[in-house]
């Protein structure tokens, strides 16, 4: 009897009928508070101006009516910040103010006449005083500035250790006990881990949740994923994933309008966590993938699934169904060397995994660094966040056009160009500077989303999950780094780490050209089809298997 593979089956029931529309709405939510835990803190870990509170003054702050700024001028000393005189914001005057002549009536004036240039300066005893408008973010809650600001790019970088360990073992379990399971499983880690970084009592274990919450939104985003791409029909997969992935830009533009209105990190923190618990109602309404089930010898159960799916697209299922089986039944087993053997499986795999890590510290970067800018972090926030999506749209346009590999490396240089010259624009040019990061932005959001897709084409159907997989991790490398880079070389020149980004992009933009155009070229099935591309039925003429066909 003639066996059909799930894709001839799918062809009757529907490629994205009703119920993968349905489907993909549910799972397509998934992107949004993603966008809360990627990149929340900009809000969560916000860093207000700040200085030294000294207990004596504070207290005829109280009695004689003063504001913050009044104090500052009078306790705390000025330093030269990129030729710039600033007040210190972790050093004060070390000075006895009963004995310094201090009044109600008038402030500062006989110290500043008398002591003010000899005094001695010493580091904060009391705290700090912040001037952040009655908000409230872990930052200020437990004093991470000064010595204590590397806790904010822990932050940052514990969720990314994370996302790194989760993407890995989710996608394991994924692949051992399901899409589904693995997808529920992920949002209750989610709901839990969410809710305790909320009550944290210290920093220290903020930290500690922070990463197990990172370990469950990743891995079951990508569980959503590919449970999605492996419902529709090969000729909707790209699309979906696009798609899946452009909902997380509006996760980024809904976070500023709630954090706007949501003063406490805390508060901020249960928002962003409450949709995964309503993900756990799923359960109910997504099926298992019937292509994972038909890998694990589970026909009966694919069966009923698929015939659900043709009921609730209004299909009819014609051929014989219970023969259904596996497309990679029968294929090869995987191995890290499979990327690396051979000289162009080796070169794909670099550059790739650099393209993977260029998006993720200049994506995270240039979303951070809006909130060191001193600028309104919501308006700025809210502006980039909407120049991401007109990036979906450009790939969906290009790709079938023009191809995939200069609309790739385009979208890379452009990233770079734009870093660079946002870092010679002067202050005094402020919307021009905006502008031109907003192009950066929306240059840095298309290499993001390409790279996905782009990975998945350039590797053999066997080891092309393993391939996306080891790629990708570079990309949590790269969040591992990014908070780093920014926090701490903006410490030098507010606008160096601009100029690595800038590199960084340029280079893997070069890269992208030396990799094969993929429009119109079958998927390679083995490993002879990357190293001797003329041996593929291509669409298109192969001249020669040194240039790019």
């Amino acid at each position: 009897m003639h066996s059909f593979t799930f894709d001839d089956i799918l062809e009757e029931a529907g490629t994205f009928g009703r119920s993968q529309k349905r489907i993909f709405a549910l799972l397509c939510m998934v992107s949004m508070p993603w966008a809360g835990v990627y990149v929340g803190i900009v809000f969560q870990g916000f860093t207000p101006e700040h200085w030294c509170r000294d207990s004596g003054v504070s207290e005829m702050r109280q009695s004689c009516g003063w504001n913050l700024m009044d104090t500052r001028k009078i306790t705390i000393p000025l330093v030269n910040t990129s030729g710039v005189s600033v007040h210190s914001r972790c050093e004060q005057y070390d000075l006895d103010w009963n004995a310094t002549g201090l009044t109600c009536d008038h402030p500062g004036i006989h110290f500043a006449d008398t002591q003010q240039s000899k005094a001695p300066v010493t580091s904060c005893k009391d705290g700090w005083e912040y001037d952040y408008e009655g908000r409230q973010s872990f930052v200020t809650e437990f004093d991470l500035v000064c010595a204590d600001a590397w806790v904010v790019d822990m932050f940052q970088a514990t969720v990314n250790v994370g996302f790194f360990i989760g993407s890995i073992a989710i996608g394991y379990l994924a692949d051992r006990f399901g899409r589904k399971a693995s997808f529920l499983m992920s949002n209750l880690l989610n709901a839990v881990f969410g809710i305790l970084v909320a009550w944290s009592p210290n920093w220290i274990l903020m930290l500690v949740f922070r990463a197990f919450y990172g370990f469950g939104v990743k891995g079951g985003w990508v569980a959503g994923y590919v449970l999605i791409t492996e419902l529709v029909g090969v000729e909707h997969r790209r699309t979906v994933g696009v798609l899946y992935q452009m909902l997380f830009s509006v996760g980024i533009l809904i976070l500023p309008l709630i954090s706007y209105f949501i003063t406490d990190w805390r508060w901020l923190q249960l928002v962003i966590t409450a949709p995964y618990l309503v993900f756990l109602s799923y359960y109910w309404f997504i099926p298992e993938s019937p292509r994972w089930l038909l890998s694990q010898h589970n026909t009966k159960k694919a069966v009923e699934i698929t015939e659900s799916i043709a009921k609730e697209n209004k299909r009819t299922l014609s051929k014989n169904i219970e023969t259904m089986r596996d497309n990679n039944a029968n294929a090869s087993t995987a191995s890290f060397m499979d990327l690396i053997r051979t000289p162009k499986m080796r070169k794909h795999t670099f550059i790739l995994s650099f393209n993977w890590f260029t998006s993720a510290v200049v994506y995270q970067g240039l979303i951070m660094r809006l909130g060191i800018l001193g600028g309104n972090v919501y308006i700025d926030f809210l502006i980039s966040g909407l120049v991401e999506f007109p990036a979906a749209f450009l790939i969906l346009l290009t790709i079938d056009r023009i191809g995939r590999r200069l609309p790739f490396a385009t979208a890379n240089i452009v990233a770079g160009a734009s870093c660079i010259i946002t870092a010679m624009i002067p202050e005094s040019m402020f919307w021009f500077k905006t502008a031109v990061a907003c192009i950066g932005r929306l240059g840095i959001t298309m290499t993001f989303e390409m790279v996905v897709f782009v990975n998945t084409e350039l590797y053999p159907t066997f080891v092309r999950n393993l391939g996306v997989s080891v790629c990708s991790t570079l990309c949590d490398i790269g969040g591992i780094v990014a908070p780093f880079l920014l926090y701490r070389l903006a410490a030098i020149w507010l606008e160096l780490p601009l100029i690595i980004f800038g590199v960084l992009a340029f280079v893997a933009g070069a890269l992208v050209l030396l990799l094969p155009e993929t429009r119109g070229v079958p998927l390679p099935e083995t490993i002879d089809d990357i190293e001797s591309p003329c041996q593929i039925k291509c669409f298109v003429p192969c001249i020669s298997s040194d240039k790019p066909y």
